[in-house]
């Protein structure tokens, strides 16, 4: 029996009050005290001559823990109301202030790390080594020499100091004119103004004139606000470069691999595993397109839903919570008790409605140690695996929550292995669930349509955020020069399989336009990829997985990517191998798909 869960979350056991509350005023008051008292601790610290220094030192990580954890939780209350509703402008200001916080408490820290630095290598091994560091000596040492890699300290000060306006301010400005975009479309002689989230989902219609219609009125909104986006993207990768003129740094992609601890040479080894196989990818497009009655399917055409039944699947919000709390429990009975402890205390935002931020996310609250969970549900297949993504996130965060603080800040790709292991269980799941030929094909299709996003949009996504940041060091580019960057990393990303492509896409996309994390794509399909290995490594194990996966995740935040696969999956990320045998489980589904579909061309 389904319960009845609310799509609304519950943010005032967070905060009382939205953007109003006197708590959170207090929160941040609370919170300036404590950065300005971590700053005069970090200056009045010395460098450390022995061990006896370590208390000190402790207390310090201590404080930093604490301070790190309230601006999560002001961050992530803020940015949940602001995507809720775009026109909580109150939200938006709140906001602007815990950046302002946030770059005087990144400046505190390049001056603690560089006395890190600056202690001597024996000293700094036994401080390690004294107190239980130990358990933390990786960030610890992480943060020695990625200060290494910086500017001066004064300069590191500028950059922090101006980041409020430079990164952030051009991330938000770009939220905000998202917020006022609406589109106006006309679909059976009736005329509709709606938001960006609720056409992005009507892109998804099973009819393709529909889906026609909609996305000519999507992208001609995108293209005639496009000078106010081309200004934005360029100035935000230009404050990012200009960063990395004064840390000496040429290669832009130093960073997101930094912070994503990943080796290029796993990097480069993916995608290239990735281009060896696409050639079977395109074929399921072509099938595609044939039982949509097309020559080649366009951009829009790409994530259509097969329609081979009279009533397409669809899930109530209830129907879609029962299924998901039954998948994850074959798996991880863990998981699934967290998940209905998620759903019964209100932490999921999913109402289908106008006035909110399309797209969705979890966000962590530390110091309550609960997340919360935003998307827009619609009842289709997709948006099921969408809601099971974004519990893995939560489940993520929760296994790890009795680690140090310090160890809970994993990496975007290992992130995103926890969500999308949880959502392949859910399209495993269904594909197998399937009560007739029709309905298994189409199930089918949704779940290689995951293979398709990650080998070739996300890819295309890549190769155009490479070429852009490339070009952009020699000056703005016009939106016709970005239109057509995206066009042609669409068309090689895709192989050129698709009729028409959708050159306004790095307009549309927020993930661009993200201030903390440059090249937001990547760590994707790598975390499609690496959830894939130990989907199947799962598979094969059963429920007493459950443990090693949980331990897995402990270690996320612990080690570099490759010295965690190489502990738990015993791989070498950087040989092709590994990544061999995941693309390889993608490319059976296809082959599948073919097999299924082909009484029906």
């Amino acid at each position: 029996m389904t319960k009845n869960y609310t799509q609304v979350w519950d943010l005032d056991s967070i905060y009382h009050g939205g953007s109003a509350s006197p708590e959170l005023q207090e929160a941040l008051h609370n919170l300036k005290q404590e950065i300005h008292s971590f700053v005069q601790n970090v200056a009045e610290w010395s460098v450390p001559e022995s061990t006896e220094d370590s208390v000190e030192f402790l207390l310090l990580i201590n404080q930093n823990a604490e301070i790190s954890k309230g601006l999560m939780n002001a961050g992530s209350f803020l940015e949940c109301l602001a995507s809720a509703d775009v026109n909580d402008e109150r939200a938006v200001e709140l906001s602007g202030l815990v950046y302002s916080y946030a770059a005087e408490h990144a400046t505190a820290l390049d001056d603690w790390y560089e006395k890190f630095v600056e202690t001597d290598d024996r000293i700094w091994t036994e401080l390690l080594q004294a107190r239980g560091l130990s358990q933390i000596a990786f960030v610890l040492n992480e943060a020695r020499e990625n200060r290494k890699q910086k500017g001066s300290k004064e300069q590191e000060a500028v950059i922090n100091a101006l980041s409020v306006d430079g990164y952030r301010g051009w991330s938000d400005h770009y939220d905000t004119i998202v917020g006022k975009l609406r589109i106006d479309i006309e679909l059976n002689g009736q005329k509709q103004t709606i938001s960006a989230g609720q056409a992005l989902n009507m892109l998804n219609d099973p009819d393709h004139q529909v889906r026609q219609e909609v996305f000519r009125a999507y992208t001609a909104a995108w293209q005639s606000n496009g000078r106010l986006f081309a200004d934005t993207l360029n100035h935000l990768a230009g404050f990012r470069l200009k960063t990395y003129d004064i840390r000496g740094e040429e290669d832009f992609l130093k960073e997101p691999l930094a912070l994503n601890r990943l080796d290029n040479k796993t990097l480069d080894t993916m995608w290239k595993v990735i281009e060896e196989h696409k050639a079977t990818f395109v074929t399921f497009l072509e099938r595609k397109a044939q039982l949509l009655g097309l020559k080649k399917l366009s951009f829009y055409d790409v994530e259509a839903p097969l329609v081979l039944t009279e009533q397409p699947k669809k899930y109530s919000y209830d129907e879609g919570a029962a299924f998901i709390l039954e998948q994850f429990e074959k798996f991880s009975p863990k998981m699934a008790r967290f998940a209905k402890h998620a759903f019964e205390k209100h932490w999921i935002e999913a109402e289908n409605r106008d006035n909110k931020r399309p797209g969705g996310f979890c966000t962590d609250f530390p110091l309550e140690k609960e997340s919360r969970i935003f998307m827009t549900y619609d009842g289709a297949p997709g948006t099921v695996a969408t809601l099971a993504h974004e519990l893995g996130h939560a489940f993520h965060s929760h296994v790890i929550r009795n680690e140090p603080y310090e160890n809970t800040d994993y990496a975007m790709n290992v992130a995103e292995t926890a969500s999308t292991f949880a959502e392949m269980i859910i399209a495993d799941a269904s594909v197998k669930a399937a009560e007739s030929k029709e309905e298994k094909i189409t199930l089918l299709e949704d779940k290689i349509g995951r293979s398709i996003a990650f080998f070739m949009n996300i890819h295309a996504r890549f190769l155009f955020e490479t070429r852009f940041y490339q070009e952009r060091k020699n000056g703005l580019l016009s939106v016709d020069s970005l239109n057509r960057l995206m066009e042609e990393a669409q068309r090689e990303a895709y192989l050129d399989a698709l009729d028409e492509y959708h050159p306004q896409f790095w307009a549309s996309k927020l993930h661009f336009y993200i201030a903390d994390v440059p090249f937001y794509n990547f760590p994707y399909t790598f975390g499609y990829l690496f959830s894939l290995g130990i989907y199947h490594k799962a598979l094969e194990t059963g429920k007493s997985y459950e443990d090693d996966y949980i331990a897995l995740l402990k270690d996320t935040g612990a080690m570099s990517t490759e010295q965690l696969a190489q502990k738990h999956l015993h791989v070498d990320l950087t040989k092709p191998t590994f990544w061999e045998d995941a693309v390889q489980l993608a490319a059976a589904d296809v082959e599948e798909f073919l097999q299924l579909t082909e009484d029906l061309i």
